[in-house]
């Protein structure tokens, strides 16, 4: 493909879309059959377990083409077994892809800096699903490049670089999805539709119910060093550079707040994302935020240092209190003066068991009978990744963008600050501001980053 034809394909995916009349997708008579809408050209960053799996299905959608993967390591165990992860099982599993769409078997690149990759790579997309600590950079790198982006949640690590990304994504109008799947699950939006439409009356309160964290180390906890060929540096990134040990590296890095956020903000992107689908506070959030109960394995603490278990009380617009905690029930329930809504995986329930009622009385189904009203949630068509794929085609917002990801995200980071200040946080969501408490502000704000990383 020539110099010409990639200026035309990334014009036209990086916005071009809005501009020209319907139909969106160019037929390629007009520009022939490398024309921009035929096909996305995607790289993949982190080759995980979890990257893998998203590969796989963004891969499903039939316009989309694999171009370059990317890991740090080159192959690996899986920690609780399974097939091995790494920069090569990526190259496999991508090559595979391609040929089953009747392109080559090894065409695919790998690269083990995401910085190269999306230098030397005529890129129209990119995943993201590397540990959270590198989110925001790998993010900002591509957005500079005009690149749309799916990332994994939490959006981002620290709460100042979800601040400075969801704007200049905005800014370069430029097409972002998060990892928060369930918003394309019927069950949730059912959910959804019945609290948006009223049923329950005016909400009191939403309970959020968040798992526990580690009570005991994942993994062996000898500091050693690294596995050989493994550039643990680079991995530690922009984080603090702590001793290696297995206990913290592959999955359970999460635990520690140097590269995750614990169990806290692990979870806060799936059920008090949907929380704020409720209460239509994709754009918003809450005006204070107060962390209780914070509580941690004291012999745990020089290996993970994330809580066990944690309370996060926010107050709301409206007189509307939310309780994240790990002592609700998983999932979220939205409750109002004329009852209540609860929904988690696999499961929708209701105080008027007609809302939830399916057409084949099938407890676990998801063909509802019951029609919630005139609001509508968003319908992501044939999947959350597929979703993403057919945003980037027709230049459509997602059904989890940037800024409604750190929204949801928000009140985890405020909750932090709380805790680590011993008191609640004010806050105004308008301006993504912290009142009345400079030194809580200054702490948000931060960016700790090691050496000459730098977001912005």
């Amino acid at each position: 493909m020539n110099q010409k034809t990639n200026t035309t394909r990334r014009r036209f995916l990086a916005g071009a879309a809005g501009a020209i009349a319907a139909p969106a997708i160019i037929p390629s008579s007009v520009l022939g059959a490398d024309a921009p809408s035929k096909r996305i050209n995607m790289g993949f960053v982190g080759m995980g377990n979890r990257g893998r799996g998203v590969m796989t299905a963004l891969m499903n959608h039939k316009q989309a083409h694999g171009v370059a993967v990317c890991d740090l390591h080159q192959s690996y165990a899986a920690p609780n077994g399974g097939n091995p992860q790494g920069l090569d099982e990526g190259l496999k599993l991508l090559n595979k892809a391609n040929a089953r769409k009747g392109g080559s078997e090894s065409g695919v690149k790998g690269y083990a800096d995401f910085r190269e990759m999306i230098e030397k790579e005529d890129l129209d997309a990119i995943m993201v699903a590397t540990p959270d600590h590198w989110h925001a950079l790998v993010c900002m790198e591509a957005a500079k490049k005009g690149i749309h982006i799916y990332c994994e949640k939490p959006i981002t690590h620290l709460f100042a670089e979800g601040y400075h990304l969801h704007r200049e994504i905005a800014n370069r109008d430029l097409i972002f999805q998060v990892g928060s799947q369930q918003r394309s699950d019927k069950r949730f939006r059912h959910a959804v539709e019945l609290v948006r439409n009223g049923h329950i009356g005016k909400i009191t309160k939403v309970e959020v119910g968040l798992p526990t964290g580690r009570d005991k180390a994942q993994g062996d906890t000898t500091i050693k060093e690294p596995p050989a060929n493994f550039d643990y540096d680079m991995w530690c990134g922009p984080s603090e550079k702590l001793p290696f040990m297995e206990a913290r590296y592959h999955w359970n890095w999460r635990w520690h707040l140097n590269f995750g956020g614990g169990q806290l903000m692990d979870w806060i992107g799936h059920h008090n994302d949907i929380a704020h689908w409720g209460l239509d506070m994709d754009n918003s959030g809450p005006t204070r935020v107060e962390a209780k109960n914070f509580k941690y394995i004291s012999e745990l603490m020089e290996i993970y240092n994330s809580p066990v278990k944690y309370e996060v009380v926010s107050q709301y617009p409206g007189d509307i209190e939310v309780v994240m905690s790990t002592q609700n029930t998983m999932g979220t329930k939205w409750i109002g003066e004329d009852g209540w809504v609860y929904v988690t995986r696999g499961k929708v329930e209701a105080s008027n068991p007609e809302w939830v009622a399916t057409s084949d009385n099938n407890p676990k189904g998801t063909n509802f009978s019951f029609n919630p009203g005139e609001w509508k949630g968003y319908h992501p068509g044939s999947g959350h990744q597929s979703n993403f794929v057919d945003g980037v085609i027709n230049h459509k917002e997602c059904i989890c963008p940037a800024e409604t990801g750190h929204r949801s995200a928000t009140p985890g980071h405020l909750a932090y600050i709380s805790e680590k200040l011993g008191r609640p946080v004010n806050w105004d969501s308008k301006a993504e501001k912290v009142v009345g408490d400079d030194e809580a502000q200054k702490l948000l704000m931060a960016l700790p980053y090691r050496g000459d990383w730098k977001l912005v």
